[in-house]
């Protein structure tokens, strides 16, 4: 059995929510030490990649690495000079998948996390361990990630931000449905 690792990060960079349940930014930077010490090395995902791809698999999109918790689906996963860049549709119809819609919105969760093995690394000269090769498996979406540079988000702070408008409706829904 293989053992999981878990990276915690914040989305990177601007975070460009499409509509309602699609997000999209950075799971993971290159080059950046995280509070773990540890360090991605670009490249590090490519076999991976490769590997699911010719496989047609898909990495997991999950709620805080719970694999009981299937929230949506990453339609995009790709490695580009900045880092692992995801994109994918958060579930509305999967109960957690209103809930995270409906905390991403109100800006309660906004850190991401990978789930990997790792398969080569080595230290740096900083004591820092540097992972080369990592066979990803998952990304959550957490409450609390490891990489404090990076964060998930709308773009900008736009006061019509649709993930806002569906949690504002989802909560009213079920206001009504105590009153009834």
């Amino acid at each position: 059995m293989f053992d999981l690792e878990r990276k915690f990060c914040r989305l990177g960079g601007e975070v460009a929510v499409v509509d309602g349940s699609v997000i999209e930014g950075y799971a993971s930077l290159f080059g950046a030490s995280d509070q773990g010490g540890d360090v991605v090395s670009a490249g590090a995902y490519g076999a991976s990649l490769a590997t699911l791809a010719a496989n047609g698999g898909k990495v997991k999109m999950l709620w805080q690495h719970d694999p009981a918790q299937p929230i949506g689906v990453w339609d995009e996963v790709r490695e580009d000079a900045r880092g692992l860049h995801v994109k994918g549709r958060i579930l509305a119809d999967v109960a957690r998948g209103r809930e995270a819609i409906a905390l991403i919105g109100a800006g309660a969760i906004d850190g991401l996390s990978i789930g990997y093995r790792t398969k080569r690394a080595a230290k740096d000269g900083k004591g820092r361990r540097v992972l080369q090769e990592l066979e990803l498996w998952e990304v959550s979406l957490v409450t609390f990630p490891m990489l404090p540079e990076a964060r998930v988000g709308a773009k900008g702070e736009d006061p019509v931000n649709p993930l806002r408008i569906l949690a504002a409706a989802l909560e009213q829904a079920r206001t009504q449905l105590k009153r009834d």
